[in-house]
């Protein structure tokens, strides 16, 4: 590729200005940039409690979530930096010189500033991942995240969906997405040049590719972290997807720092979340899971003789999984949950994991998303409204 971001540093008071410079000219997607070989730099790593609704769980913060900051440390960056081991660019998928997406705008609504921010779609697909994965995941994992991201974007600009003046929001609603803006101020120096490049790379490999199930684009579902496997979408949301199958997912265990968790709860404080008064609010609580989901998630359970779905004691109590085992004490309670988000889709960690042990963009997509296809947009998406 030819090389426009030159690696030599300059004074700072023209550094300042040239990364301003090339920041513009990658948003705009005029130019092609030089990646590095492998990207060493660490970024904070931090889990966002999300709306149990949303479909998107991401492995870094919303921007209206109750956010838990965990900074990356030594041991976690062995876990996440493009490991030595394999070539960050092991897969290759041809891209046309022109997709049905070229041209093709999105209306990001910016609900801090409370504007509307207009971007080329691969545009908004690099804010997406920006925001939505760590970049010290492997190349592999960024891609196939791009295309989560680009498909979202497609399947729901082809139904027509807005809000408002807009397309989307740039909260965990739709897909949290980075403005320009942050990301002129989210890393600095060569970091700042690196990383840039590495999600244009990611976006550039896979422009204008879409997952689809029978020639559509697919509802493609992500979270951070699975127990082990992921989950089938009629076990947390009512309808039954084909493409989202429960599917093995052993790479979580051993790389993801949010795996294992511990909550503790006064037993007061229990009760009062699950909605328990009376003589069903007394003493310890009987605690009895009376059925598992395919993912190994528990279902059901009962809690005092009343029922309650697995995902309804996640949502009462704010845990990070629907999979969690428990130790009464004299006057509380503590909750060990595995994994952390919803279970349905592709699990971050379980991609960054499967590019680790060599695995193309296209394998992580095609394991998570049972059936579906990797494929161009045939066309461009429909629009109701100007």
């Amino acid at each position: 590729m030819k090389v426009l971001l030159k690696d030599r540093t300059p004074p700072q008071s023209a550094q300042k200005a040239s990364v301003q410079e090339d920041l513009q000219a990658l948003w705009d997607g005029a130019v092609e940039v030089s990646i590095p070989e492998q990207a060493k730099s660490v970024q904070s790593v931090q889990a966002a409690r999300i709306p149990a609704q949303t479909v998107y769980e991401p492995d870094v913060p919303a921007k209206e979530a109750a956010v838990e900051t965990e900074s990356a440390n030594n041991e976690d960056s062995k876990n996440i930096s493009g490991d030595d081991k394999k070539n960050e660019s092991a897969g290759t998928i041809k891209i046309p010189a022109k997709t049905a997406l070229d041209g093709e705008k999105v209306r990001v609504y910016l609900t801090d500033k409370k504007r509307i921010e207009t971007v080329p779609l691969e545009t908004y697909v690099m804010g997406v991942l920006a925001a939505e994965m760590p970049i010290d995941f492997h190349l592999e994992a960024l891609k196939a995240q791009a295309v989560a991201a680009r498909t979202y974007i497609v399947r729901r600009l082809s139904s027509g969906a807005r809000s408002g003046e807009a397309d989307v929001l740039d909260t965990v609603q739709h897909q949290v997405y980075f403005s320009k803006d942050e990301l002129a101020s989210r890393w600095k120096g060569k970091a700042k040049r690196d990383n840039l490049a590495k999600l244009k790379q990611a976006v550039e490999e896979t422009r204008g590719l879409v997952m689809t199930y029978e020639g559509e684009p697919i509802e493609a579902a992500f979270f951070s972290t699975s127990n082990g496997y992921t989950e089938n979408s009629e076990d947390y949301w009512e309808q039954p997807l084909p493409y989202l199958r429960s599917v093995a997912s052993p790479w979580d265990k051993e790389l993801s720092p949010r795996y294992e968790a511990d909550q503790t709860l006064k037993l007061s404080s229990f009760y009062r979340a699950m909605g328990l008064s009376g003589k069903a609010a007394k003493g310890k609580p009987a605690i009895k899971v009376t059925e598992w989901t395919d993912g190994k998630r528990i279902k059901e359970v009962e809690i005092n003789g009343k029922a309650f779905s697995g995902r309804e004691v996640r949502e009462r109590l704010g845990l990070a999984s629907s999979h969690f085992s428990w130790k009464i004490g004299k006057d509380s309670i503590t909750i060990t949950t595995y994994g952390l988000g919803h279970g349905v889709g592709m699990s971050q960690w379980g991609a960054n994991g499967m590019a680790q042990d060599g695995k193309t963009a296209e394998e992580i997509l095609e394991h998570y998303y049972t059936g579906a296809s990797l494929e161009q947009a045939s066309k461009l998406p429909k629009r109701t409204n100007s």
